[in-house]
Order: C-alpha cells, then structure tokens, then sequence
C-alpha cells in the first residue's frame, strides 16, 4: 500500500542546544513555585505555575492523566558483588493486563530491560526485602533473551503479596536517563503527581507534577471544569528518534482508558476551551477522536482502541468526520457492550501538519531536542516552538522532567 501520506521531516529540523546546567536534577520544594513559560497569539511572557488558574478561561475543562508511576526498578546483587537492575516494561504472564499483573499471587512474568545484562549469564537472582515487618524473598529466572529486552520469571515468598506489593517493597522509582542520580525516598513522593491514582506508568505526566491542591482550590473557584483519563508512560517515551526521516521511525504503543463520563463531558464542553495538562493527556484524547472516527468508517463496534502511529495521515480516516460524531460514536461503542470506559492501545504520533481536534491550550514541560514530544509541541504551537524554547534558554527556564512549564495556546 501507498504510504504517501505520512509527513516528510527531517527530525534534525527539530535540533537545539540544550547545556546539561539547564537540565535540572531535583524538584523544586513547592510544586506550583515553578515558572511558567505562556505562548499565546504569538506573544511569549512568563508567570509563576500557581497563577495559571488566572490565566486559563474561566469556561474550560481541565484534563488529567491520573496514572501513577510504579517502582519499575529492582536491583539485584549477585555473590560476586555485581549489580543486576532489572526494568519492569510491561506484563507477559499469566496476564498481559495491567491491573491483573499488579494483582497476581506468587509468580508473574514481565518483559524487563536488563541492566549490567553480560554479568547474569545464567542462573537465578534473588533480593530479600521486607514488607510490613515480615522478612520476604524475591527470585528472577532469565526465560527468554531478545532484541534490547528480556523475559523475566518473578516468584517471591510469602506467596500472598501482590506483585505491586512486591514493587512497592523492593523497587525503585525510575528516574529519567537524563536525572544522573539514584533515586531518593524523597523522589517517591514527588516523582509522582497528587492526583495519580491507577498503576503503570514507569515514567511521570511530567506536566502534571506542578499541580497543588491550592491550584485545584483556585480552578474550582473560578469555575474551570477537570477530567481524568490514562495513558500509561511507557520506557518507549524515552526512546530517541535515529532515523533522519521521522517516517522511518516506529512510535512505541502506550495504554490508555477512558472513562464514559469524560466522553459525556467533552462532548458537552466541545464549544468551550479544553485544556490538556501534558503530551500524555493530549495523546489519550485525540486517539479517543480518532477510535470513534475509525469504527464510523470501518462500521464496526469493536470495543478495543488500537490507533497507528499514522492512522490521521491516511486520507481513509482524515476524512472529516466531526468531534460531535466521533465521540458519540465512542458512547454507542461504550453502552453496546456495556462497559463504563473504553480502552486499549495507541502510537498515535502528532507531528508539524496534524490538526487537532479536541484540545486548544495545552500544559507541558520542556521537552528533550529531536525527540517526539517536541514535534507535537511544533505541530501544536504552529512551529513557534524554537522561539519559546529560545526564550526558555535565555530566561533562565529549568529543563525537562523536573523542570519548568509551559502553557501554550493553538496556533
């Protein structure tokens, strides 16, 4: 088949120069003390985050991703003293259902990135950990070695503990790459938003970890509306773009969930300004657009949202349905089977030339160069990106995951 939709882009295009001082390594001590970088009509100035209740309409609806980072790191120390960290990416067996992988008793299989990978040639790892005051054993089997990632067997005693009390008791909070330090007990807390709620991402809404109770109180009060969905961050997110072409370059898939009631709501706020708090959220709620546009076009009710990285290019599906009959088409979808949320996976990649449905003010941090959040800021901001990071680097900003945010306004 003819692919001559996808975009043509040089992900050099999409290059700056990022000193590693503006890469910050620790959190402010309040979260909403932040600056906030304010793209809007083409005009850039800068705030405080804990203003933004002010400078967003008083009309909109707020949208959260809610996921809640899990301990995806466990380090395991072998008789010869080497270190073996193993990387918890996604569940394989008895389940390859988040929540139900959480909930299993005993022994789980997951896919892990490997650590110090050449010095665990065979054999079984074991950590000893304590939960609760109770002494406990954890043991890893290597079944299957792949391309860049393994298969890992877990068994622990007592046999009773779920496997996220496991992670909860001998994991670690994963740190981005870029944060060139071991994680603290502090991180626990703050590498996570206030309002995480569902278990499985292994990287932070990094957006989200600016907002305070006290920011919650200010939006109630001057009227703004919120909703949750889920994206759960995967490792892929920290993938780098290789190839020089962007449509070379295979977009990682992320599950998502939405809830009935934030479709209602959407659809009944779609003439109002919807605010999406983070890349993750923005993601969740245009795939939600492009699941209800594919079943209308496909004539299907499958409840099962699977969205390519480049469904919206295809002239098959960028067909001009309305956000009106997409999301309705989402509902039917949701009480055919009644179910109170849909769900499933998406590689929705955004990129400069995509048009947005849903969203028309976006919050988001700094983002890495050549990297696919920052071609859906360009694609967002009308390529204006450059001249707010630009800003950012001469303004004193701080960089990427505990850094500073923005609030862009579409272009």
């Amino acid at each position: 088949m003819k692919m001559d939709f996808i975009p043509k882009i040089n992900i050099s295009d999409y290059n700056y120069e990022l000193p590693e001082g503006k890469i910050v390594q620790f959190p402010l001590a309040e979260r909403d003390e932040s600056k906030l970088l304010v793209l809007k009509d083409g005009l850039i100035y800068e705030d405080v985050f804990k203003n933004i209740p002010e400078l967003l309409p008083a009309d909109s609806l707020v949208i959260f991703n809610e996921t809640k980072v899990i301990r995806a790191r466990i380090l395991f120390q072998k008789e010869s003293g080497a270190t073996i960290e193993l990387f918890c990416m996604e569940p394989v067996s008895p389940s390859r259902e988040l929540q139900q992988a959480f909930q299993q008793k005993s022994g789980v299989g997951w896919e892990c990135l490997v650590g110090n990978s050449k010095r665990w040639k065979a054999g079984v790892l074991t950590k000893r950990f304590s939960s609760n005051g109770v002494e406990c054993r954890l043991s890893a089997v290597r079944n299957e070695k792949g391309d860049g990632s393994s298969k890992i067997r877990f068994k622990w005693e007592p046999a009773e503990l779920s496997f996220s009390e496991v992670l909860i008791y001998s994991g670690i909070i994963p740190l981005p790459p870029y944060i060139n330090r071991q994680a603290t007990l502090k991180d626990a807390e703050r590498y996570q938003t206030i309002f995480a709620r569902e278990e499985g991402s292994v990287a932070a809404p990094t957006a989200g970890l600016h907002f305070t109770e006290s920011v919650f109180r200010n939006l109630k009060k001057r009227g703004i509306e919120t909703e949750k969905v889920i994206l759960h961050v995967g490792a892929g997110t920290f993938k780098p773009v290789v190839t020089e072409k962007i449509s070379e370059h295979e977009m990682h898939a992320e599950k998502i969930i939405i809830r009935a009631k934030t479709v209602k709501k959407i659809l009944t706020m779609l003439e109002l300004p919807i605010v999406a708090v983070g890349t993750t959220t923005m993601r969740t709620i245009e795939s939600l657009y492009w699941f209800g546009v594919k079943s209308l076009v496909e004539k299907t009710y499958n409840p099962h949202i699977q969205i390519g990285q480049w469904d919206p290019y295809n002239p098959r599906y960028n067909c001009g349905i309305s956000v009106r009959d997409s999301l309705t088409r989402v509902l039917e979808i949701i009480e055919n089977n009644k179910a109170e949320y849909v769900g499933g996976e998406t590689r929705l990649m955004i990129v400069p030339s995509y048009t947005f449905r849903i969203p028309g003010i976006l919050i988001t941090n700094f983002h890495q160069p050549q990297s696919t959040l920052l071609l859906l800021v360009s694609a967002f901001t009308g390529g204006s990106w450059e001249m707010a990071y630009q800003y950012a680097l001469s303004h004193d900003f701080r960089f990427l995951s505990y850094g500073d945010a923005c609030l862009f306004f579409k272009h």
